[in-house]
């Protein structure tokens, strides 16, 4: 096995990065040696930091955040080269960091969640399960992944919280809202005749492909809220994800302290929420702007 998929192996193995990470790091490390072999260097070992700066001065406009991630890329695999004793010295270290401009979350208003969570109106399966999908992401904050990862021994007794676990397996609690906690009980019933219907060994994963009775997945999960979203008439790009930024702000529009909005999100620093209070400063100076008398 080359040096590349050694490394990948073991970052999955050790930090459990996603597979979506892996795949990135995967491309940008086959482009440089790629790049590289043009210029007549085939050993990985034999990489400078010159024939990196070269390597990245090639790219055609790429955008800081894309800049970032190839840069982060290399610095993984040669600083895991160096610390393994497989290089002397690490090419990546005088290499400059881009600054990455942070954009601010997308959110929606409480008339857009409304709008949202009132869409699957119908009594059918896929909109029982749908619905209580949609108001257990808002009412938690969840991760798509965690959302799909849960167990229904994650629930506690009373169903007033979920047990989540996070990214680096890092635990936290889920908090759910009476309307959560009235949706999943809509659909208990609904499982229960699913995991029959399809003649499906009984599993315990809270959420069900309808047509399988399997599992639901993260992607299709993901799609579930996006098409919700659409037909909502919500703007493109909401996703899972937005929910998340939505209930964060949300909470601290409405007086939450920072650090517990840090610990329901999972967040290891609090500098990583922070962002949030960008948000919630913005919004209130539209408010301003719009209903004070001498604004």
């Amino acid at each position: 096995m080359d040096l590349v998929e050694t490394y990948l192996q073991e970052r999955r193995a050790v930090e459990q990065s996603s597979s979506h990470t892996l795949r990135a790091y995967r491309g940008d490390l086959r482009a440089l040696l790629d790049f590289a072999s043009e210029q007549g260097v085939d050993d990985p070992l034999q990489v400078d930091t010159l024939l990196l700066r070269e390597w990245l001065a090639s790219l055609e406009n790429p955008s800081r955040a894309t800049l970032a991630r190839k840069q982060a890329s290399l610095r993984g695999f040669y600083a895991w080269l160096a610390r393994t004793g497989r290089q002397p010295e690490d090419p990546t270290v005088p290499l400059r960091a881009p600054r990455k401009a942070r954009p601010l979350p997308k959110t929606l208003d409480m008339e857009s969640i409304e709008k949202l969570l009132a869409t699957p109106a119908s009594d059918e399966p896929a909109d029982v399960r749908d619905r209580a999908i949609l108001e257990l992401l808002y009412s938690t904050g969840l991760r798509v992944a965690e959302c799909a990862g849960l167990r229904l021994g994650d629930l506690d007794g009373r169903g007033r919280s979920v047990r989540v676990i996070g990214k680096r397996n890092k635990e936290r609690l889920g908090l759910l809202g009476a309307p959560a906690r009235e949706a999943l009980e809509a659909w208990w019933p609904v499982r229960t005749a699913l995991l029959k219907e399809r003649r499906r060994v009984p599993h315990d994963a809270i959420f069900l492909n309808l047509r399988d009775g399997g599992p639901l997945t993260q992607r299709s999960m993901h799609r579930l809220v996006v098409a919700h979203a659409r037909t909502a008439g919500l703007p493109p790009g909401t996703s899972p994800h937005t929910l998340r930024h939505s209930f964060a702000t949300h909470l601290l529009d409405n007086g939450a302290d920072l650090r517990v909005v840090q610990e329901l999100l999972g967040h290891e620093s609090l500098s990583t929420t922070q962002v949030y209070t960008h948000v919630s400063i913005t919004r209130l100076r539209e408010i301003y702007a719009k209903t004070h008398p001498r604004a």
